[in-house]
C-alpha cells in the first residue's frame, strides 16, 4: 500500500513501502515471515530505553537458546566505534549467543566508549545467564556523543525477561516489544521503514531457516560499512565456513550498495548459526554449503535493496545491472560507480533520460575494459527504453522514457559486449530532502 504526501518543494511524493517490488525467486527457497526469529531457537525484542528523545524503540536484543557458530564483517573505516572493537574481540573464537544493539548514538570517539561497551556486554550476559564474551554489541547514531550506562541498565534486564520468559512473551501488553519486528524497529535511525526478511529451505531431509534485519539510510557506502545487519539461521555449520560464506557474500550484496559514498565508523554484518535445524553439520564446501550460501544471498540481497530504497530523502531505488564485462571485478566496479554518480542520481530524481551521464560513469570506472560497443537501456514497471546502442545515441521515445523513470524502482542495464561477467549494484536518487536531513542531523 502506498500513500502520497507533499514535500517542502511542493511536489507530490509517494511514501516508501516496506519492501522492493521485484525480489528474486527460486523453487528451492520460500520467503516466510519472522525475520531473525524465524529460525528455530531464536528470540528477539525491542523497546524504548532512553537513547532517543522520542518514545520510539531504541534498544534491541537478539538471543539464541544455544551457543552459536558466529561470524561478522566490519567497516573498513580506520576510525572504529568502541562497540565494534569489543565485538571483534568477542567473535575471535567464532562463538556468540546474543546481540545487543542501541540506536541514538554511535559510541564512537567517546572517552568512556570502551567502558560502556564492555559494561553493556556484562549487563546482557548477566541478564541472560550467559558469558559476557558471548555477547555481540553494536551501536548506531550520532558520532562523538558521550554514552551513558543508565539506558542499558533500564532496558537490558527487561529485554532479557521478554526473550527468556514464555509467560511474559505471551502477555498482550508485551506484544509490541517482542519479536523480530520490534528489534528491527529499535535499530532504526533515519530509516523510514523497517528492514526484515526470512527464507526457508531444505538441507537433506531437514527444513532450515535463515532470517535477517538491517538498518541504514545514510552514510552508506559499504566496504564493508555504513549499516548494521543481523542474520540468524538454525543451520549447523562450522564457524570458519560461516565466516567464509559471509565474507564472500557481502561482496555481491551489501558492498554493492551506495547511497551517498560515505563509509561509516561502526557498522557490522553479523551472523549467528544455532544448529537446531539438526541438518548434517556442514564441515566442508559440499552441496549443503552451496545451498546455504544461496539462501544467505537471498537474504542479504533482499536487505541490500531495502537499504538502497530507503536512502535518506530518496524517492527511487536505482538498480544497475552490468552484463558482458570481462571480469566479475570489473562488472562490480562499474555497477557501483554508476549508482554512486551524483549526476546519474539527480537525473533519475528528475526523470530525465540523460544516458550520457551513465556512459560517463562507466568510462571513469577503474579497470581494463572496452567502451566501444556499449548498450544502455532503462526499465521499470512502466516499460523499457533502449537509449544507447554500440556506444551511440538512439532516437528513443522521450515521453515513454519519462514515464519509465517516473516509477519508484528503476533498472539501468549496461551491456559492454566485452566478456561474460555480470554484476548488480543498488543505490537511490539524490534529492533536496537528503540535503535537509543531513544539514540538521544532530538537531
Amino acid at each position: 500500500m502506498t500513500t502520497s504526501k507533499t514535500t517542502k518543494q511542493g511536489k507530490a511524493k509517494t511514501a516508501k513501502t516496506d519492501q522492493p517490488k521485484a525480489v528474486a525467486k527460486d523453487s528451492k527457497f520460500t520467503y516466510i515471515n519472522g525475520g531473525v526469529t524465524a529460525p528455530a531457537g531464536f528470540r528477539a525484542a525491542g523497546m524504548h530505553a532512553g537513547f532517543k528523545k522520542s518514545r520510539k524503540h531504541d534498544l534491541a536484543l537478539i538471543y539464541s537458546e544455544t551457543r552459536c557458530s558466529a561470524a561478522a564483517v566490519y567497516t573498513t573505516n580506520k576510525v572504529k566505534g568502541a562497540t565494534l572493537k569489543v565485538t571483534m574481540n568477542h567473535l575471535a573464537d567464532g562463538i556468540a549467543q546474543a546481540i545487543i544493539i542501541n540506536s541514538g548514538y554511535a559510541n564512537t570517539l567517546a572517552p568512556n566508549g570502551m567502558e560502556i561497551a564492555l559494561k553493556t556486554c556484562e549487563l546482557t550476559g548477566e541478564a541472560l545467564g550467559i558469558a559476557s564474551e558471548d555477547v555481540v554489541v553494536c551501536s548506531t547514531g550520532v558520532i562523538g556523543q558521550t554514552p551513558q550506562i543508565e539506558p542499558f541498565e533500564k532496558g537490558v534486564p527487561k529485554l532479557a525477561r521478554l526473550v527468556l520468559d514464555d509467560k511474559v512473551t505471551a502477555d498482550p501488553k508485551a506484544e509490541k516489544l517482542v519479536g523480530s519486528d520490534a528489534a528491527a524497529r529499535a535499530i532504526m535511525t533515519t530509516d523510514t521503514v523497517k528492514k526484515e526478511v526470512a527464507v526457508s529451505f531444505r538441507l537433506g531431509t531437514k527444513e532450515c531457516r535463515i532470517g535477517g534485519i538491517a538498518k541504514g539510510s545514510g552514510m552508506i557506502n559499504p566496504n564493508m560499512a555504513t549499516m548494521l545487519a543481523f542474520i540468524t539461521t538454525d543451520v549447523s555449520i562450522e564457524s570458519d565456513l560461516l565466516r567464509e560464506a559471509l565474507k564472500e557474500d557481502i561482496n555481491h550484496s551489501f558492498n554493492q550498495i551506495s547511497i551517498d559514498g560515505d563509509t561509516s565508523t561502526n557498522d557490522t554484518v553479523a551472523i549467528l548459526a544455532g544448529g537446531l535445524a539438526k541438518n548434517r553439520h556442514i564441515r566442508e564446501k559440499n552441496r549443503d554449503f552451496k545451498v546455504f550460501c544461496e539462501a544467505l544471498s537471498l537474504v542479504t540481497k533482499y536487505l541490500a535493496r531495502l537499504l538502497a530504497k530507503d536512502g535518506e530523502g530518496a524517492t527511487k531505488l536505482i538498480e544497475c545491472r552490468i552484463t558482458g564485462a570481462p571480469t566479475d571485478q570489473v562488472a562490480m566496479r562499474i555497477a557501483k560507480t554508476v549508482v554512486q554518480s551524483d549526476l546519474v542520481k539527480t537525473a533519475i530524481y528528475g526523470s530525465d533520460a540523460n544516458w550520457g551521464r551513465i556512459l560517463c560513469a562507466v568510462g571513469y570506472t577503474p579497470g581494463a575494459f572496452n567502451t566501444d560497443n556499449v548498450d544502455v537501456s532503462l526499465s521499470s514497471a512502466a516499460g523499457s527504453v533502449p537509449v544507447c546502442r554500440g556506444s551511440f545515441a538512439l532516437d528513443f521515445d522521450e515521453p515513454l522514457a519519462k514515464k519509465v523513470l517516473g516509477e519508484d524502482e528503476i533498472t539501468i542495464t549496461v551491456n559492454l559486449h566485452d566478456g561474460m561477467a555480470e554484476a548488480e549494484a543498488y543505490g537511490c536518487d539524490l534529492t533536496y530532502e537528503y540535503v535537509r536531513i543531513n544539514g540538521m542531523y544532530r538537531t
